[in-house]
């Protein structure tokens, strides 16, 4: 017996020897390979990954961004058969960093990025729910590890993007922050992800680009400051020439900003070799930018996505603006076969496709004159825009919703011009005559009425302007609107 007992001992002290800790080590390697991934140069950050893991067999950290390569993989491809074959592996990489050290700050943190890129990726593939558990469960595990971890800045990085978030969600989905028990706020929220960026902290220097990252579009779409966004842009002297990921943010931005020159510009002049990652959606971004422009080939580019992308966001978008470019051209039967495919393909998550769907249903073609200022006007081309409306009259066009749709792109195209007395004018009729309407014009007319007095500095005026945009129902574009008037409210708060 004494024998046995000493032969288990010694087993167990073996054993013990032998098994190796696992460890959270983002060591010089680590950092090459996480800055390639972030170009989206992602094979080669895949190597880096691979070549420690054979060296440095013990380290979680290669795993964890392992995750990063899927998540914009899938994010910007959403091709369902690699969704099928990678999904698998989110439980598996959790529980991989289930097995290091739970006293080191990485044990939760890496664990509630995993599952934020997640819940990314399941709203791409129309898992809805899940994603919102899966937001709840990170925002949670974040908040812990802040508990226990208040000096690891990575923490506020995500805390901070998430609560800036969670303080705009629409009135019509507050029900299920309420039940989640997720709390935001516009102001609390950026200024966390602010003091990370201003940090000399070595992990916050480590995970930078992706706080600017989230910086960019929460500066755009929810503070509503284009001015300090583009000046951010410039100062930081983000490179759009080698790195990816900043080229398709600048130009994404760009679209969304009326700034189709600059966004074109960008992505041409990016440094395309086959080190990067193949990302359709480049070429949505480049066709849409490019119709605004007026340009030829925007047809080419816009066939190029709807041809080789595998998923379902901006699909009918695109279909809508390929249809849109034929008819222009005077081509009906390319125009009615693009609007013909609107139905079966895609779905209808963004306000953009819903608009889209609608459109090809109602089996009504827009007003020539009103399409060409419109595209002209989202592109930032201002007085070619303004020409073309100012040769017509509101009584030149046959119905109501043209009428309408005159003022507001007028009203839309002066103050983009910085002509404001001009657009509070044309926004207000807009809004008096297409209040209870299912176009989103006044909406939009309301919201856009809502900026000017906050720039003035009217807070009645502003607050009242956006609560009537909020006020309006049934009209297209409504989550998105609705987002953006309730972060123009929080702001005239302060919260």
């Amino acid at each position: 017996m004494r024998f046995i007992f000493i032969i288990a001992i010694c087993c167990s002290i073996s054993v013990h020897v032998s098994a190796r800790e696992k460890k959270y080590e983002f060591n010089t390697r680590c950092q090459q390979a996480y800055d390639a991934i972030m170009q989206l140069r992602l094979n080669t950050g895949r190597a880096m990954l691979e070549e420690e893991k054979r060296s440095n067999p013990d380290n979680l950290i290669p795993y964890f961004l392992d995750n990063y390569i899927d998540f914009f993989t899938l994010f910007f491809n959403e091709d369902p058969d690699v969704y099928a074959r990678q999904r698998k592996l989110r439980g598996t990489r959790l529980d991989l960093m289930s097995e290091g050290p739970s006293g080191s700050p990485y044990y939760l943190y890496t664990q509630a990025a995993i599952k934020f890129q997640w819940a990314m990726v399941k709203v791409k593939f129309g898992e809805k729910w899940d994603a919102v558990w899966e937001i709840r469960k990170a925002y949670l595990t974040l908040k812990e590890n802040q508990r226990k971890f208040p000096q690891f800045l990575p923490n506020n990085m995500m805390v901070g993007s998430m609560q800036t978030v969670f303080g705009t969600i629409p009135e019509g989905y507050k029900w299920i922050t309420n039940i989640l028990g997720l709390r935001g706020s516009i102001k609390d929220g950026m200024a966390l992800l602010q003091g990370f960026i201003n940090s000399n902290d070595p992990t916050a220097v480590a995970f930078r680009e992706e706080s600017y990252y989230y910086y960019c579009y929460l500066k755009l779409f929810i503070e509503n400051k284009p001015e300090q966004l583009w000046q951010f842009i410039q100062q930081k002297r983000l490179d759009t020439e080698h790195n990816y990921l900043f080229a398709l943010m600048v130009a994404n931005l760009s679209m969304n900003n009326q700034k189709a020159d600059q966004g074109i510009k960008v992505l041409q002049e990016f440094n395309h070799t086959a080190e990067y990652a193949d990302i359709h959606y480049h070429n949505y971004v480049l066709g849409i930018m490019k119709l605004e422009r007026q340009d030829e080939d925007a047809i080419a580019y816009l066939e190029r996505f709807v041809n080789n992308f595998r998923g379902k966001f901006y699909v009918k978008e695109a279909l809508q603006r390929l249809s849109w470019a034929y008819y222009l051209k005077g081509n009906m039967a390319m125009a009615n076969k693009y609007r013909g495919l609107v139905a079966s393909r895609g779905n209808t998550e963004t306000d953009a496709d819903k608009q889209a769907q609608k459109e090809a249903k109602s089996g009504a073609w827009p007003n020539p004159t009103l399409l060409k200022a419109r595209l002209l006007s989202d592109g930032g081309q201002y007085t070619a825009a303004r020409d073309l409306l100012l040769a017509k009259r509101a009584g030149d066009f046959s119905t109501v919703s043209e009428k309408l749709e005159y003022a507001y792109r007028l009203g839309r195209i002066y103050d983009e011009m910085g002509l404001d007395t001009n657009a509070m004018r044309l926004y207000e009729t807009t809004i008096r005559i297409g209040s209870n309407r299912p176009e989103y014009f006044a909406a939009r007319s309301a919201l856009q009425l809502g900026y000017i007095y906050e720039k003035m500095g009217d807070k009645g005026k502003a607050r009242q302007s956006f609560q009537t945009c909020l006020d309006m129902q049934g009209h297209d574009y409504k989550n998105s609107l609705d987002q953006r008037a309730k972060a123009g409210l929080l702001r005239l708060d302060g919260k």
